[in-house]
């Protein structure tokens, strides 16, 4: 019994510290957000869209270009508006990031 206490007491811990300190908002089971990264004052309408992504495993492995550059070119843009942020992570297992430019 003291040692389910003990388990029970360092997993409760763990849940409070997981995501401590981070720029970004992470779930300890399950991340899914979108967040915006940069705007600029390229004002109007944005009329083409580009998108980059990355993925990772296990937080060993991880693959992809998720920069801005290549979302650019993906997009055909040469004048940012603003940027976003997607991510999405269950349990640390697989991950996927994914950059969305809009410009012109």
């Amino acid at each position: 019994m003291r040692k389910t206490l003990k388990m029970m007491a360092v997993l409760t811990l763990l849940a409070f510290t997981v995501g401590c300190a981070t720029t970004v908002p992470i779930g300890s089971v399950y991340t899914g957000v979108k967040l915006p990264v940069i705007a600029t004052a390229n004002g109007g309408q944005a009329s083409k869209v580009g998108t980059s992504t990355c993925t990772s495993v296990l937080t060993l492995f991880a693959w992809g270009d998720a920069s801005i550059d290549a979302a650019m070119k993906n997009g055909g843009i040469t004048k940012v508006h603003h940027v976003d942020w997607d991510v999405s992570n269950v349990l640390g297992i697989i991950g996927t990031y994914k950059v969305t430019v809009y410009g012109e």
